[in-house]
This record gives structure tokens, C-alpha cells and sequence, in this order.
């Protein structure tokens, strides 16, 4: 009977550990669930992040949605943002960090009419650009791309004003408005920006320096699990494809092959440095680079946004999932 109770009571004891060892983990993505936040769908259905110990809830972002400010009021733990945002987040005096990235580089692109075939066509232009562009590329592009004197207009986020104008160049991603100009049977060049010299990196994860300092072994494992679940989602989505669509109902399959195949035709997870250090990895080089841009541009302030402290690379390069 002893014996009976000793096996029992040991049962009861592992099952709370495992309880216990479940950490709640919340993670908002920057827009609605598609193809682009694969990984962390696939990551979630394959029960990566339970094995890791962590029971992950991933909220899906959207127009409207400041996901920065709900990070910073506690509603989430880390957030897919950038390192651009991240540095403009300190700024306001919202300490956000890069521990990892999704994109090796960034995925805005230039759209444009056949005419243009390089950089130098881009003169004379007039560029449909997004209210946020502002604060981001387009300082950028004007410097690098001596663009300063280009005529501009909102992006409406419709291809329709594109097609109907040869003289538009319109701003995008190169997973979501090629698609759509391909539905349209239109023909357009893509280009990314990140070929021409723009430095930051696409879709990184950004933790709060609080939720580092105090959960960094959920971090830690949370980084890692996501890296390999984008691993796992470019070798067969099917199970990160069948979440998206439950969370989505509005994202279509054609349009989920079309993320895949664009994010693999551009080496978007598996490119630059993630061939040698693996996918998701972020380097103090690079983010030195987005750091000036933005100092160079006026849009921090180097005594106000020091960039030591402002990332930490010691999740990622922990990770080690290689392509």
C-alpha cells in the first residue's frame, strides 16, 4: 500500500512540475496572421514552445494596433517590430530591445512600371509612401537614393493608383503587393530596398529591457523555439499554415504559397548571416548601421538613445538553428 502511495505521490509531484514549468508567454505579431509569422504558428502547433517549457499565446496585430505602447502597458512580452522602431521606442522613453530577427533584411520595396530598371530611373518619380515611411526608409532613400526633391503622395494601400499611373513608383512588401499585382494580371518590378544599402532587419522579435532583465531563460527559450519553428515551416507549413488560417479565415492558400515562395526566393530567413550563425541571428555591425541611420537622419538623439544597452545578442547567438 506504502509502495502504491510512493507511486502515486510521484506521479502528482511530476505533473505539478510540469505545470509549473509552463510559463505563460504572450507574443503580438505586427499584423493579421499570415504566411510572414509562419514560425511562430508553426512553433505553436508543433508544441515547440510547450517542450520549451512555455505556454505561448500569440495575439495577431492590425491596422490601429499600436503594438509598441500595449507592450510597454504589460498586454504583451515581446512584439514582432524593428530595430528601427525599437531605437525610436527609446526616444519616448520605451525601453524596447532586439533579441532576434525573423528577416535578414528588411522586406519594403519599391514598385515600379517596367521603365524603371535601376536606382538612377527613380528620378522624376512620383512615390506613393505610407504615413510611417516618414520615420523610417524614406529619410533614408532620400539621402542614399537622392531622392530629396521627389514628388509624393499618400499610399492608400491599393495597387489601383499604381496600375493606373505608368509615372508612380508605390511603396510595399515583397510578400503582400506583388501578389496583388500579380491577381491583377499587371506586370511590376520589385525592388527591395535592402539591395540598395537599407540597413535594418525585417520583422524582429523586440522584448521590453524589463522582461529580459527579469524572465530571460523564457526569452531565451522562446527565441529558440521560434527559430526553429521557422526552420520546421520551410521544410513543410502545413501545421503553421492550418493556425493562420484559423486565426485569419481571410488568408487564402494562394496568397499563403505566394509569402513562402517570396521569403525563399529572397532568402529572407536563411540569407546574409544566418547561413553561418543560423536563422534569426542579429550582429552588433548591423544594428550599428540602423543606430546611424537614424542619428545621421535626426531622428534620435545620441545622448538620449545610447546604442549600447539598446540590443542584446546574447538569446540569439545562444540559438544556433541553421538553415
Amino acid at each position: 500500500m506504502n509502495k502504491k502511495l510512493s507511486i502515486v505521490a510521484a506521479l502528482s509531484l511530476a505533473l505539478s512540475a510540469q505545470s509549473m514549468a509552463a510559463e505563460k508567454f504572450t507574443f503580438m505579431t505586427n499584423w493579421y496572421a499570415q504566411a510572414e509569422h509562419g514560425g511562430f504558428y508553426q512553433a505553436l502547433a508543433q508544441n515547440l514552445y510547450k517542450d520549451a517549457g512555455l505556454d505561448v499565446t500569440i495575439k495577431m496585430g492590425g491596422p490601429q494596433v499600436h503594438t509598441m505602447q500595449l507592450m510597454a502597458a504589460g498586454q504583451a512580452d515581446c512584439i514582432i517590430s524593428d530595430n528601427m522602431q525599437a531605437l525610436e521606442s527609446w526616444q519616448q522613453g520605451v525601453e524596447a530591445v532586439p533579441v532576434a530577427t525573423t528577416f535578414q533584411h528588411s522586406a519594403i520595396a519599391f514598385l515600379t512600371h517596367p521603365d524603371v530598371k535601376d536606382k538612377a530611373d527613380l528620378q522624376g518619380k512620383t512615390f506613393l509612401l505610407a504615413a510611417e515611411a516618414y520615420t523610417s526608409y524614406w529619410p533614408w532613400a532620400q539621402s542614399a537614393l537622392n531622392l530629396k526633391n521627389a514628388r509624393v503622395r499618400p499610399y492608400t494601400f491599393s495597387i489601383q493608383p499604381f496600375l493606373a499611373d505608368n509615372t508612380l513608383v508605390q511603396q510595399g512588401y515583397i510578400t503582400s503587393e506583388p501578389f496583388a499585382v500579380q491577381k491583377a494580371n499587371a506586370q511590376a518590378h520589385v525592388f527591395p530596398i535592402s539591395d540598395w544599402g537599407y540597413p535594418p532587419y525585417g520583422n524582429s522579435i523586440v522584448c521590453m529591457k524589463s522582461t529580459i532583465e527579469k524572465r530571460p531563460q523564457a526569452v531565451a527559450a522562446f527565441v529558440k523555439a521560434s527559430m526553429q519553428g521557422w526552420k520546421n515551416y520551410l521544410q513543410d507549413p502545413t501545421a503553421g499554415n492550418a493556425l493562420i488560417k484559423k486565426e485569419n479565415p481571410q488568408m487564402s492558400d494562394e496568397q499563403i504559397a505566394f509569402g513562402i515562395a517570396q521569403m525563399k526566393k529572397y532568402q529572407m530567413l536563411t540569407g546574409g548571416d544566418a547561413q553561418t550563425a543560423g536563422i534569426g541571428i542579429i550582429t552588433e555591425p548591423r544594428l550599428k548601421q540602423t543606430w546611424q541611420l537614424l542619428v545621421d537622419n535626426k531622428l534620435i538623439d545620441p545622448a538620449k538613445v545610447p546604442f549600447a544597452g539598446s540590443y542584446t545578442l546574447q538569446f540569439i547567438q545562444d540559438a544556433k538553428v541553421m538553415p
